[in-house]
């Protein structure tokens, strides 16, 4: 499974790296409201959290499925621009006034993804225009829960009043903990950018795609980029261009904006030393795949304590050597033990360090 991006015909000076505030302030949101999937900042949570006013943390709770269970496109309204071309403001404020410029249509619709009522990478009627949709967006927000009722049936009343408590609402967030924050992320981010756009014009896009993410690759004879993620989408960027937008709060969320009419976006987390490449989901699925068989378990037991021969294991498990070598070969195929010769024997051992890694690996997939 994989988020493909058709990028044939697209000129290099139209790929552009640029921080956005607005983006950043939806990652910092997120981390405020689903801090299990950002370990690594939960002393910022944590301190954010216990000065926050309460009557901004009720506010918070109106609309958090726009930031907590999806990643409205909302915060990269710069995309929806016509002409597919627009960038990122260099400030917050910069940033809501694109906002302002998108049609009620598309706002609506962007604000209605976590529905999943309208289409999205391909084109069809809108919340406003069709009655069978707005019917069908209100009864899947009737199933979230009443906020989300209550939310879709103020934006479907009146687009413009939700648009002007949504930009008064970031406003006061950036008052309350963001611009503090993005006075020090800033400059990360910047720096992340100057080095992605140097590597794209010194060594090409597929270079400066393996530096956003493992996870992205360049297929140059399809012209198109691969997104390794555990769903499915397609965009082209057509006439108009690709977006890189880096975050420092956003890891291991990789999002890719695939929305029809809308300029394609890899909003990428900016990459920490200490985290190695993640594994594939192929990847991972063999992995997970092969520890789910009793046996193998079983001689990973063993595995996990020595080294072991083929032999050695067919006796311990009363098995022949051909079902054991069959095993073995299934396990190493997934990355989970590593073969050494010593002499005449060869000798199986658990790769700890990968196993070990499985849980972080998998919730990094799925979050991806």
């Amino acid at each position: 499974m994989s988020v493909d991006i058709d990028i044939s015909g697209l000129r290099p000076e139209r790929v552009s790296v640029v921080p956005s505030p607005l983006a950043e302030l939806s990652m910092a949101l997120h981390a405020l409201a689903e801090p299990g999937h950002h370990p690594g900042l939960q002393g910022w949570v944590t301190g954010v959290t216990a000065r926050l006013d309460s009557h901004l943390a009720d506010r918070m709770c109106e609309a958090d499925f726009l930031w907590r269970t999806t990643f409205s496109d909302l915060f990269l309204p710069y995309a929806g621009i016509p002409g597919r071309a627009a960038l990122p403001g260099a400030t917050l404020a910069e940033d809501m006034d694109l906002l302002d410029k998108l049609s009620d249509e598309q706002f609506v619709d962007a604000a209605l993804e976590f529905t999943c009522a309208t289409c999205y990478s391909t084109p069809g009627p809108t919340a406003l225009s069709d009655a069978g949709v707005r019917g069908r967006a209100l009864e899947l927000a009737a199933a979230r829960g009443p906020r989300q009722l209550r939310f879709t049936e103020r934006l479907l009343a009146d687009p413009p009043r939700t648009r002007a408590w949504l930009r008064q609402f970031l406003q006061d967030c950036d008052e309350a903990f963001f611009a503090d924050a993005w006075s020090r992320l800033r400059h990360q981010l910047a720096a992340d950018a100057r080095h992605k756009t140097d590597l794209l014009r010194r060594r090409g896009l597929a270079e400066a795609l393996a530096a956003v993410s493992p996870a992205v690759t360049l297929d140059e004879t399809k012209d198109r980029i691969v997104v390794d993620k555990l769903g499915e989408g397609r965009t082209a960027t057509g006439d108009g261009g690709l977006l890189l937008v880096p975050t420092s709060l956003g890891w291991p969320h990789l999002m890719v904006l695939h929305r029809h009419g809308w300029q394609p976006v890899l909003h990428y987390p900016v990459a920490s030393p200490e985290l190695s490449a993640p594994p594939s989901l192929e990847q991972l699925t063999l992995r997970m795949t092969a520890l789910s068989h009793p046996v193998r378990m079983r001689i990973c037991r063993h595995l996990a304590r020595s080294a072991y021969t083929t032999s050695e294991l067919a006796q311990a498990h009363g098995m022949t050597a051909p079902e054991i070598s069959r095993h073995l070969g299934v396990l190493k195929k997934a990355g989970l033990i590593t073969t050494r010769r010593r002499g005449r024997y060869v000798l199986h051992q658990m790769d700890v360090t990968a196993v070990a890694r499985l849980g972080s690996d998998f919730l990094e997939g799925i979050l991806r």
